[in-house]
């Protein structure tokens, strides 16, 4: 617990219902930000760490040794195994956020484009799915499978459906099949992110009237 809450800069606090949350949503999307870090640490040699500030933080706390003088690689492994060991994610998902880092940062000016990109890709796919399935998010998350079900059929929607009555949605929909595209990313690599992220949402407590 100590680990995480100086990792994700929370404190601890005497009242229970305001204890962190080890495996939130929160620590979700900043783990995946350290490993987007730590793939482009170790693909383009970054040897400064204050470049990557959320990489520079999981490392320090955690004190992670580097790895034969390169900056990312340890980093990245430490990353991948908490993320797979706390969420359940496949080695695959790894694979394609590797490639498409790759594919889209030749140096060290391809990131802060990239970053920015991929927070467009995640903010209009979030949205579309927020919109999508409102209702969805009131079901038991005991029905994963459910649950799992129905983002595999918004996420189709998202991707081949071209009959909206939205023209907003529309839109927002053509924008994420470009990012989609300048990304690199699959189906189902989409399914993956999207789901966690849907599941972990509804395990956040309730803000108090």
């Amino acid at each position: 617990m100590s680990i995480f809450s100086k990792l994700f800069g929370k404190k601890n606090t005497e009242n229970a219902e305001e204890t962190v949350r080890v495996g939130g949503m929160e620590d979700f999307m900043t783990l995946i930000r350290v490993y987007y870090q730590a793939v482009m640490a170790a693909q383009m040699g970054i040897s400064n760490i204050n470049f990557l500030p959320d990489l520079a933080v999981f490392k320090r706390t955690l004190k992670v040794p580097t790895q034969n003088n390169k900056l990312g690689i340890a980093e990245k492994s430490r990353c991948k195994k908490m993320l797979i060991e706390i969420y359940g994610l496949n080695d695959n998902f790894f694979k394609e956020i590797d490639a498409s880092v790759k594919k889209n940062c030749k140096n060290v000016n391809d990131i802060k484009s990239y970053l920015f990109m991929f927070q467009g890709f995640s903010q209009d796919l979030m949205m579309v799915i927020g919109n999508l399935m409102q209702w969805k998010f009131r079901m038991p998350s005991l029905l994963k499978k459910m649950l799992r079900n129905m983002t595999e059929k918004a996420i189709n929607d998202i991707l081949t459906k071209t009959d909206w009555k939205d023209d907003g949605v529309r839109k927002t929909c053509n924008n994420i099949r470009q990012y989609k595209h300048a990304l690199g990313y699959s189906e189902e690599w989409m399914n993956d992110y999207v789901y966690n992220i849907v599941l972990l949402a509804k395990k956040e407590p309730k803000p108090k009237a």
